[in-house]
């Protein structure tokens, strides 16, 4: 390939050739891609059905259960191609709509964690406020914001990669990632690189008051009685669980993009936190007892 060219396909390379073992591989994550879509479509008609659960936390478990289903819907069609496939080549436009979902998709992820933890906070913390705080407007306003945000804030950074000019077309990874198409521009990448760094302060802000919440949750429960104890556990527990698997795999993904790694431990840990960052998609079942108990 020339020298600052736009090529019409990238390669992934992290796929390693597993013979016959493809198939096995290829029903199992067809069956997770099943399970995710089931699950999730369960827990959006059981929420906009019943209308006992149309209180802010389960209208925004809705929404992760949502942002499950367009965030799979960006990952496992094209992994399961690729793990019948004998060559893994992604068209460029392809490989940057994917980018955009998958991106997209982590970024709905931490913003609509983060409204719930305000939600449980104001809940746990000031409940006689709840319900002048959380009103509907507001919820309408919360999650309207939750997913207008990243539409745009990715859709700046992605714009600023497609600019950029190539001297290649391998991506070592299992999906196209922004940052690994940026490593391959022949151009100065500054802008694209202080851009992607106020995007994971962001996130990282983030995560930094989801914490926050929990600790002062935390300070309050202390002096609380055993009953209450159990009552905000029980409330919490799905935005807990959810959003530990959240932050383990968006690490890793982070990890190994940024920094080399052994190639046979890279593409193990890619697969890997490919099909665990998106079949956490499923809601954890703690969410199907807290739905269907309501």
């Amino acid at each position: 390939m020339e020298n600052g060219t736009f090529p019409f396909y990238f390669t992934l390379t992290m796929f390693v050739n597993i013979g016959y073992y493809r198939y096995p591989a290829f029903a199992l994550c067809l069956l997770l891609y099943g399970v995710i879509l089931s699950a999730n479509l369960v827990i959006i008609l059981v929420v906009s059905r019943e209308r006992t659960l149309h209180d802010p936390m389960y209208i925004f478990i809705a929404c992760l259960s949502i942002n499950s289903l367009y965030g799979s819907a960006g990952f496992f069609p094209r992994f399961l191609m690729d793990l019948l496939s004998d060559t893994h080549l992604i068209s460029y436009s392809g490989c940057f709509t994917q980018i955009y979902v998958i991106y997209t998709y982590a970024a709905y992820e931490a913003t609509i964690l983060s409204i719930m933890a305000y939600d449980r906070y104001v809940a746990v913390c000031q409940p006689l406020q709840y319900h002048s705080k959380m009103t509907s407007k507001t919820v309408s306003k919360l999650a309207a914001l939750a997913w207008i945000y990243p539409m745009f804030s990715v859709g700046i950074c992605i714009s600023l990669s497609i600019r950029l000019p190539l001297c290649g077309n391998k991506i070592p990874k299992v999906f196209c990632a922004n940052w690994n198409v940026v490593k391959l521009a022949c151009a100065t990448t500054v802008i694209n690189n202080t851009v992607g760094m106020l995007l994971t302060i962001v996130v990282l802000l983030l995560l930094f008051y989801i914490l926050y919440t929990y600790l002062r949750i935390l300070l309050v429960c202390r002096k609380k009685s055993p009953a209450f104890k159990g009552k905000v556990l029980q409330s919490c527990l799905p935005h807990t669980f959810t959003f530990v698997i959240y932050s383990i795999t968006a690490f890793c993904d982070v990890a190994l993009s940024r920094y080399n790694v052994g190639v046979k431990s890279f593409c193990c840990c890619n697969c890997i936190n490919g099909i665990c960052s998106n079949s956490s998609s499923s809601e954890p079942p703690c969410v199907w007892l807290e739905v269907t108990r309501n």
